[in-house]
């Protein structure tokens, strides 16, 4: 039984990314009833106003699946204290041209992992302000910043330490509660 479809960013484009290993661990502790679906980045030409009026196809697929969503999640690295560049290259493309922002009202959550203490903090605060922009839902809480130590995940998305698994399962739990209130207020056509 699906209730909801979850669209998830994967803000690193590395096929070796912490985050992507995060995100199966999400997705193994998630409640059942959400259904989720990885919106690829890697192959999006830059933005550029000039393609307002014709989209390429690249493109046009990322805002039909976010179309296709109920809502968004992002699992993302830090990069130089923000957001990867092709996160951002991503949302941009998302959220153009104007008056046609896919990202409107849409229940978002965002999360990520790095090898630091701060895990990704100063990232998702770059991105929760984009988001804010775009008007984009948030999940405000709970925060997750995610220390990726060694043996705590395994590639398959397995959460060998019982605190994390446990807070993990709960962040989950929360961003399913906050889907289904946004959605009750503001249900996605």
């Amino acid at each position: 039984m699906c209730a909801y479809k979850v669209g998830y960013f994967i803000g690193s484009l590395s096929s070796t990314s912490v985050n992507r290993i995060l995100s199966r661990a999400l997705i193994n502790l998630a409640p059942p009833d959400l259904d989720f679906t990885e919106i690829p980045i890697g192959n999006l030409p830059l933005y550029s106003q000039d393609f307002d009026n014709d989209y390429p196809p690249e493109a046009r697929a990322l805002k039909e699946a976010i179309d296709g969503s109920d809502a968004v999640l992002f699992v993302t690295p830090e990069y130089n204290r923000s957001i990867p560049g092709a996160l951002k290259n991503a949302i941009d493309w998302a959220s153009r041209p104007w008056g046609r922002n896919s990202f409107d009202h849409v229940p978002a959550a965002v999360i990520g992992a790095s090898p630091g203490q701060i895990g990704t903090a100063v990232a998702q605060q770059s991105l929760r302000a984009v988001l804010s922009f775009c008007n984009a839902r948030q999940m405000t809480a709970p925060e997750a910043y995610i220390q990726f130590a060694p043996g705590v995940f395994t590639e398959a998305g397995e959460v060998t330490d019982d605190s994390t698994a446990a807070f993990l399962r709960d962040f989950m739990q929360e961003f399913r509660v906050h889907i289904e209130r946004v959605l009750t207020v503001l249900p996605r056509s």
